[in-house]
């Protein structure tokens, strides 16, 4: 690792300038592969978060008439800088999250094609002009900065969750307070620091990091300057947010939890299918809330899908995610290790069969070793729940009805995955599972040109693609006639 941490910026970004709590207090950031302190972060008060709203209303009328051009040039030079410093921010998310650094290195690309993608965005944002249908008035429809947005990230995938936030809302003209989790804020500060030498005026992106973030937030919500809430995190804390914010009538995007479920047919391309697997559930080391949850293979394919995934499984290299072989880095903290274990013991002690993994290897770090589970029955808690680790759990199916059956018996709904040959089955299934975003026959579906999000429990609003920028935006009607 070439990174100097003392070279890192791990203070507040409030106005453009970096600063210490008003308390002085700080908040250790720990490498999951070692247990050990790599670095401390301001821990930001509530008279922090009013000088962040503060700044952000500040600079919001002259970032929302900076011409489009003006701010498309900005998110474009920063996709460059990011670009240019990819290795070491995917260096410093191996070194606060434990990712893999080919995994990192793929999340830095991610997280930079938001910049590019919304910096062309920045400039069609465009409006409608019609004749009413009596033909008494002109409706002229434009889009205009909703306002000061509160951007709330997780730990998982510290760049792409905070640039997928940040470019829409510039984009759109709005100013920004971002919160990222307190696991990896190293990564937070580093965008912000690319934002600004970008040409992002001071206000417009403020940075908090703090320990109480529930009482941070809901500081921010109470202050009627603020119009947006942006989440990405657990259904739980989504649905007390969402309570908070109704009582300012606050406008909320919401990216929740996940249970994909990852359904094989008995005429998949069974190399293609593994791989994609391999890709759905393993990115991150299944700490994703797109990783495939619950695998459901038709009885045809089922004995030989399941030997081939346990076998490249066991095959992972799991290592200290900084390491350029490892494929396999740790869980992000001890009471994650613990509930991946608790989720699996609870699986075969009613009766699911060990495959490959299962435990926890004999070494410093948080580390679960890659595991698949054959004949896993309905009742276990793993099917349920999302794992978030390296877990496959597998359940057969008879027919295509039984199979989408399956797939629709969970609250959440952000994603699926299909594989068949039959193109036709592939696209009915596909309409008939309840997800916001199915992937058939790939294991990826995650694309900053597309609109990201889930149904029911799993969130509401997009992310990315036109509808992106529309997030941070408010339609203004004008009726006139001439």
């Amino acid at each position: 690792m070439t990174i100097n941490t003392n070279e890192l910026q791990t203070d507040l970004f409030i106005g453009g300038q970096w600063r210490p709590s008003s308390t002085r207090t700080r908040i250790d950031v720990a490498d999951p592969s070692t247990e050990t302190v790599i670095a401390s972060v301001a821990d930001a008060s509530l008279e922090d978060a009013r000088a962040a709203v503060d700044a952000a209303s500040a600079a919001a009328p002259a970032w929302a008439a900076t011409p489009p051009r003006r701010r498309s040039e900005i998110l474009l030079r920063t996709f460059e800088l990011m670009t240019r410093h990819a290795d070491f921010l995917a260096e410093l998310i191996s070194l606060e999250n434990g990712k893999a650094l080919a995994d990192a290195r793929g999340e830095v690309a991610y997280a930079a094609e938001f910049f590019r993608w919304f910096a062309e965005e920045a400039v069609r944002l465009n409006g409608e002009i019609s004749i009413a249908p009596n033909g008494a008035a002109r409706t002229i429809v434009q889009y205009q900065p909703i306002g000061v947005s509160v951007l709330v990230t997780p730990w998982n995938f510290p760049a792409a969750m905070a640039t997928r936030k940040i470019a829409p809302a510039l984009a759109a003209g709005c100013t920004c307070i971002l919160k990222p989790a307190t696991e990896t804020p190293l990564t937070a500060y580093a965008v912000a620091k690319l934002l600004a030498e970008a040409g992002v005026p001071g206000g417009v992106v403020n940075v908090l990091t703090t320990s109480t973030s529930g009482k941070l937030v809901n500081a921010m919500l109470d202050d009627p300057r603020v119009r947006k809430l942006s989440f990405t995190g657990s259904t739980e804390v989504g649905r007390v947010l969402l309570r908070k914010a109704a009582d300012a009538i606050v406008n909320c995007s919401m990216e929740l939890g996940g249970n994909a479920p990852f359904v094989v047919f008995d005429d998949a391309d069974l190399d293609a299918a593994v791989e994609g697997a391999m890709l759905a559930k393993m990115r991150n080391g299944g700490e994703a809330c797109t990783a495939a949850n619950r695998f459901y293979v038709q009885r045809g394919i089922l004995p030989a899908f399941s030997r081939r995934l346990a076998d490249r499984m066991r095959e992972l290299v799991v290592d200290d995610g900084a390491k350029p072989h490892t494929q396999c880095g740790p869980l992000v903290n001890r009471a994650a290790v613990q509930k991946v274990a608790a989720l699996v013991d609870d699986a075969r002690a009613k009766g699911a069969e060990l495959l490959a993994g299962g435990s926890t290897p004999a070494r410093p770090g948080h580390f679960y070793l890659p595991t698949v589970l054959a004949n896993v029955p309905a009742n276990a808690d793993l099917l349920n729940e999302e794992i978030f680790g390296p877990v496959a759990p597998i359940v057969a199916f008879d027919d295509e009805a039984g199979a989408i059956s399956l797939a629709n018996a969970t609250e959440y709904g952000l994603v699926a995955y299909v594989y068949t040959r039959d193109l036709a089955r592939g696209l009915r299934v596909s309409e008939r599972i309840e997800a916001g975003m199915v992937a058939l026959n790939r294991g990826i579906v995650s694309d900053p040109a597309a609109p990201f999000g889930g149904v029911k429990q799993s969130g509401l609003g997009r992310e990315g693609g036109h509808h992106g920028v529309l997030e941070f935006s408010e339609a203004k009607y004008i009726s006139t006639n001439w």
